[in-house]
């Protein structure tokens, strides 16, 4: 299925243009063969994307695959995106030693409503040809008993067992419930319910993956091809991008707050995350291995614009340049200044820094610090406590020599 722009490609050329795109971002094909085969066939591609909503946020990292789902939307192919409504319940132990709490439905439901919001960012949701949402609690919600454990029948312990982290639980003598053993069949399983022609995944959901591709072997379906994706550290030059650490940038974060994390990474990323998370040409990416070494601050800005301009647009991204050059360039701010947001909008000076440091700091300190011209508002000395300010988003304040805030109004 091909839109109007790709009428005159042929399928070679299709393929092609999906692969070198595809080869920027992906790690490993199960396989390459497989996927050329089914472009060959001139068929819509129903493309699997399964998320448990246990955490209603997704960050850049999350949407490297949605993007390559998004190029697959593009030559009209479909993206069926399913809510694991069911397998939330149980959890997937995927990186973790301990068992992951089990959320109420209440919270799924909330959860489900912020995914898709993000999820709109990227994929394509003003054809229905081109995507279609699913919960896996449609199957497994009225499933017997017996009709699943058909399914356990075909899966050895053996097999089972051999999954990294369950290996690992067992080398720390942790302890493996059963319930956790059954995640993978259920996801397995999931491939078959929805007939998925192609998965698109993070390197921990493979061996997931492998079992869809193993149970639509035994259910006589073509098997689904694997695409499975880099992983990038974080933006603190360590650990993956994770909310618990705050060391990512997320799709839901707003588009001040996500040029700010960008200028946070460590320099040697920087190239690393041109070619992952923009959209800048190969030719341009040589451009960027020279200006990385030359000025790496200014390659962060405009890593930090590209990234702005994927999800919001040229207007905002280069409005959002021209805010951090005013605000934090010219006036040498800190990079890694906070931001604050203030109770009100208008308030008096004093009671602004009661709000900024709590009980960190009694009045009388603040009234002495203010007076003697230690609070500065965009470059401009505060002297009066009782001053009443009407603050503006983007305000910069110091206050003594070494702390730094920023204004965001709510």
């Amino acid at each position: 299925m091909k839109t109007n722009k790709q009428k005159g490609d042929d399928v070679m050329s299709e393929t092609e243009q999906i692969l070198a795109c595809f080869t920027r971002t992906a790690e490993e094909f199960f396989s390459v063969k497989e996927l050329k085969e089914m472009f060959s066939q001139k068929r819509q591609l129903r493309i699997k994307y399964g998320v448990d909503v246990t955490a209603p946020y997704l960050h850049i990292g999350h949407a490297v695959n949605l993007w390559m789902m998004r190029k697959l939307q593009d030559f009209g192919h479909k993206v069926i995106f399913l809510i694991g409504d069911f397998t939330t319940q149980i959890g997937d132990p995927t990186g973790k030693n301990k068992t992951r709490p089990v959320i109420s439905e209440e919270e799924i439901e909330k959860n489900t409503a912020e995914f898709i919001r993000q999820v709109k960012m990227v994929l394509r949701f003003d054809n229905p040809n081109l995507l279609e949402i699913r919960r896996n609690s449609e199957w497994y919600g009225s499933q017997s008993t017996i009709e699943f454990l058909r399914l356990m029948q075909m899966v050895t312990h053996s097999r089972l067992i051999s999954r990294d982290m369950f290996q690992k639980r067992i080398a720390e003598e942790a302890d493996i419930y059963m319930h956790e053993l059954v995640y993978p069949i259920l996801q397995g399983y999931d491939s078959v319910m929805l007939n998925s022609d192609l998965t698109i995944v993070g390197s921990d959901q493979l061996f997931n993956e492998m079992l869809g591709r193993f149970f639509q072997e035994r259910f006589g379906q073509r098997q689904q091809v694997i695409i499975t994706t880099k992983v990038t550290p974080g933006i603190d030059g360590v650990a993956k991008q994770s909310k618990s650490l705050d060391n990512y940038i997320g799709l839901g974060h707003s588009p001040r707050d996500k040029f700010g994390r960008v200028m946070k990474l460590p320099d040697t990323l920087i190239l690393q995350y041109f070619q992952v998370y923009t959209e800048v040409l190969e030719p341009e990416l040589q451009e960027m291995v020279d200006m990385a070494t030359a000025d790496p601050f200014e390659a962060k800005k405009r890593l930090a614009t590209e990234i702005v301009r994927r999800y919001h647009g040229d207007k905002v991204a280069k409005e959002e340049r021209a805010w951090f050059d005013h605000t934090f360039s010219r006036r040498q701010v800190p990079i890694d200044t906070p931001m604050f947001t203030p109770k009100a909008k208008n308030v008096q000076v004093l009671e602004l820094l009661r709000q900024f440091f709590g009980d960190q700091k009694s009045n009388s300190d603040l009234r002495r610090l203010i007076q003697q011209g230690g609070v500065i508002l965009n470059n401009e000395k505060i002297i009066d406590p009782m001053k009443h300010l009407s603050l503006a988003n983007g305000d910069v304040f110091q206050v003594g020599k070494r702390v730094w805030f920023c204004i965001k109004l709510q």
